[in-house]
């Protein structure tokens, strides 16, 4: 991760603290940070858990990786750097929104441990969440709803990954969900389990 380059700048305080956001709300905030292969369901899982959310009256956000990449980080490749600076970005964008009191879901590969430990460290307590979606690469493939492991494995995509680029597995993540083995409903359902638990909402 880059040092800071500005000087001479001086952060202002807000009158406004996250507590008063939480109350006013009527929720605290925190990250469900979904992390896996790609096609493993991140995005499908985040829309399906960020809709009982909304239902629950909770204020919501879902980060996708692929739309964030036509705004803010539409300037970013592939490449083991940009990707580093992918998550870099949306790292601090999650805490952003988690000061603002919205309970933001993120859906993104973020296939380095590094790079997801550094989102986990602008987190505070519990406020981060990492969501292990575990599909066999081989599934992932067979389902292939953007036919771009086809591309991939034709050489039309270079650093794909799980294909030429790798996939670094969570080893601790606080949910870890075998999306082949479950339903969009059931893997929702252990999410909110979990959430209930340790009494976040």
């Amino acid at each position: 991760m880059e040092f800071q380059k500005a000087t001479n700048i001086i952060k202002h305080p807000s009158a406004v603290s996250r507590i008063d956001r939480a109350n006013l709300l009527g929720h605290r905030s925190f990250t469900l940070w979904f992390t896996g292969l790609p096609a493993s369901g991140k995005s499908t899982i985040a829309v399906a858990t960020e809709k009982v959310f909304h239902k629950k009256g909770c204020l919501t956000y879902v980060l996708d990786g692929d739309n964030v990449r036509y705004g803010l980080n539409k300037n970013l490749g592939f490449s083991p750097a940009d990707r580093e600076e992918n998550i870099r970005r949306l790292a601090e964008v999650a805490k952003l929104f988690r000061d603002a009191g919205v309970i933001n879901l993120t859906a993104f590969i973020s296939p380095y441990r590094k790079d997801r430990a550094f989102a986990r460290s602008l987190s505070q307590g519990n406020d981060f969440i990492e969501i292990f979606l575990d599909c066999p690469l081989e599934i992932c493939e067979q389902r292939d709803p953007k036919g771009l492991f086809k591309k991939a494995r034709e050489g039309l995509i270079k650093e794909y990954t799980g294909i030429s680029a790798p996939y670094e597995k969570p080893e601790e993540p606080e949910i870890h969900i075998l999306t082949n083995l479950m339903t969009v409903d059931e893997c929702v359902d252990k999410i909110f389990d979990y959430i209930l638990g340790k009494g976040l909402i």
